[in-house]
């Protein structure tokens, strides 16, 4: 038999005999001190909806047991040797925080003995731990979780926490994660007083400080959002006889729901307070839900008609204020709606010519029927250019038709007046209809008017809400940053 099997059943043997039950102390009433420490290997996940992490980690235990020494020299110099540690008096020690299903969360690992009785026993362990999430800022968001460690029967008394690798984790052998780096760790010691009993408990809190890597929820959250609210300004610019003006605004709000659906699906369901996406989502479907409404309203406008006339004052502010600052002013009016000296020449010229084509002339109308009759003597025929009475000769005036002639005048001053009458009613119809065009004309340029309003009005909230959150996110990542390089 080998130094070192004769050796573990030395020890193994009387340890036996001794019992695994009870501290190993000379007095009861000694303090049994504990140095422990956590190597932390990786970040599993931190699952937000449950409020749990889940860490990989070596947890390390030191202390001195004074039935596990040996005299090396009897043993062939043996100074170390590895027994089980189901054979030997183990603390207690738990995680307080714990949210776990399973028995048991350390696996199966041997202790190491040395020949003065110092044990070490660096079990692997998976914890999952109970973390405050605090979502305010997500994806930009930075979580701080703890892991509380401690002896769950032995007061500070009888057994004693102390820090093995220092206030910290031990990072030496950490595996970067793919969703969070971590900003800072540490450590501390607390002695506390529990309702249960009068005696002080030691614990071991370990402190992380992790923040999110935002790359691929920029793809999935950020720049999704961004399209979408850009999209909405198209909302303003599409002309009010188009269909799809109403449809797109129905289409982008789907669009922004479903994002939403997807922030839901990452984000606690009770948590205390809403991300900051979340609300600027909210805000753009408000917008949005608003932008569909005002296009209901510019629509409705648009296709008013003449029925009604345009407000003297919402048409002074509109058309006089707003359109000039929108520079519109010039595209949307006609000579006759800008008002003006302008304005005033083009309604004088076309009064005057609209009089000039109704214009009644007695004498132009008797020089239509060409030379007056009574400039030849009666019984006078003009003759033609070839000799025969005809078209182009002097009508032959006798004494009956010289008294027939203020009667044919009498009538044809009498049909004149018809027509002039009737070209007058005309006329009015016309002026009518120009009048019907001109209100329907001012409530088109209104409603044009006022969709450009409500699109720089979008604009600015939208260009406001966006700066809000991004100045909150880059102000969290900053302090982020400040942190990881005082801990660094």
């Amino acid at each position: 038999m080998s130094h070192e099997k004769r050796l573990i059943q030395d020890l193994i043997r009387n340890y036996k005999d001794l019992g695994i039950m009870g501290r190993p102390v000379k007095d009861q009433n000694d303090t049994i001190t504990i140095k422990y420490g956590l190597s932390l290997i990786q970040i599993l996940d931190l699952d937000e909806r449950n409020q749990i992490l889940t860490t990989n980690v070596w947890a390390t235990y030191n202390w001195n047991d004074m039935h596990l020494n040996w005299s090396k020299e009897e043993y062939g110099n043996i100074t170390k040797v590895r027994v089980r540690n189901e054979d030997i008096w183990k603390p207690d020690i738990k995680l307080y925080n714990y949210a776990d299903t399973r028995l048991g969360e350390l696996r199966d690992a041997l202790c190491v003995l040395s020949d003065n009785g110092d044990v070490v026993w660096i079990p692997q362990a998976v914890f999952k731990s109970s973390c405050s999430i605090d979502i305010r800022h997500f994806p930009f968001d930075v979580q701080t979780c703890h892991l509380k460690f401690g002896s769950w029967t032995y007061d500070g008394s009888k057994l004693d926490l102390q820090f093995v690798y220092g206030p910290a984790f031990e990072l030496n052998d950490y595996i970067q994660s793919n969703e969070w780096d971590i900003i800072f760790s540490n450590a501390e010691r607390n002695v506390k007083y529990y309702p249960c009993c009068p005696e002080p408990y030691v614990d071991l809190v370990f402190h992380i400080q992790i923040s999110r890597k935002v790359a691929f929820y920029n793809y999935i959250l950020i720049l999704p959002c961004v399209l979408l609210s850009s999209l909405t300004l198209v909302l303003f610019w599409l002309p009010p006889e188009s269909p799809a003006k109403m449809q797109l605004g129905m289409n982008i709000f789907v669009a922004f729901f479903v994002l939403l659906l997807l922030l839901a699906e990452s984000t606690p369901p009770a948590a205390s307070s809403i991300p900051l996406i979340g609300a600027y989502y909210c805000l753009n479907m408000i917008l949005i839900t608003l932008s569909t409404l005002l296009s209901v309203v510019v629509v409705n406008l648009y296709f008013h008609g003449s029925r009604t006339q345009v407000p003297r004052l919402f048409k002074k502010l509109m058309v006089d204020v707003f359109a000039r600052v929108f520079c519109m002013r010039a595209q949307l009016l006609g000579p006759m709606d800008q008002g003006g000296p302008r304005a005033a020449l083009y309604i004088k010229n076309n009064r005057e010519k609209r009089h000039q084509d109704i214009k009644y002339d007695r004498v132009g109308m008797f020089e239509m029927q060409g030379e007056i009759p009574w400039q030849h003597p009666p019984g006078h025929t003009a003759p033609t250019s070839n000799g025969n009475p005809g078209m182009g000769s002097e009508p032959d005036l006798s004494a009956e038709t010289l008294g027939n002639l203020p009667s044919q005048c009498s009538s044809l001053e009498w049909e004149v007046k018809e027509i002039r009458r009737h070209l007058r009613s005309m006329s009015d119809r016309a002026m009518d209809k120009e009048d019907m065009e001109k209100r329907a004309r001012e409530w088109k340029v209104v409603a044009l008017v006022l969709d450009r309003l409500f699109f720089f009005l979008y604009l600015l909230v939208l260009l406001v809400s966006a700066f809000t959150l991004f100045k909150t996110t880059l102000m969290q990542d900053g302090a982020a940053d400040a942190k990881k390089d005082k801990g660094t």
